[in-house]
């Protein structure tokens, strides 16, 4: 297993994680709405800038400085000292090695010295067993569950 580090995402390793990217059928509530990903400039080019706002931190999970996925800390909001995490890794070869652990770690590490967070919170899609265990694994504990998700939390 390498060691995975957090970059803020630039447009071109935005570019380089979404030319790689294969969607995981475990994401989805509904069987149905899954759709293979097709890359197209255009919409990484939108999906990047949008996720340039102040209450968001986009980072590219490095592996030997190649984008390997990514880590959102979302929904920061100062005055409650917290925020929420999404992770996604580009494809099931880069899935299963430790490198979503690690990097949910960083990006906690993060929300905590360098935002000052108190707590982070993150989801995971009922189905989604792999991220649920990740989430742990970083140490996250499971606060509530509803239909489509389990909630999770860690705080400082």
């Amino acid at each position: 297993m390498g060691k995975v580090e957090l970059a803020v995402m630039t447009r071109a390793q935005c570019h380089a994680l979404y030319q790689g990217w294969e969607n995981d059928p475990a994401l989805y509530l509904e069987a149905a709405e899954y759709r293979p990903y097709v890359y197209d400039a255009a919409t990484v080019d939108r999906y990047f800038d949008a996720r340039q706002t102040p209450d968001r931190v986009l980072f590219a999970v490095l592996l030997d400085g190649r984008p390997i996925g990514e880590v959102q800390l979302k929904a920061i909001n100062r005055d409650r000292r917290e925020c929420a995490l999404s992770i996604h890794l580009q494809n099931d070869a880069v899935k299963g090695w430790g490198y979503g652990t690690q990097a949910e770690r960083l990006a906690v590490r993060y929300a905590f010295d360098r935002l000052a967070m108190l707590a982070v919170n993150a989801d995971a899609v009922i189905t989604n067993t792999r991220s649920q265990h990740v989430l742990e694994k970083a140490g996250f504990r499971l606060v509530r569950e509803d239909v489509g998700f389990r909630y999770y939390r860690v705080e400082q």
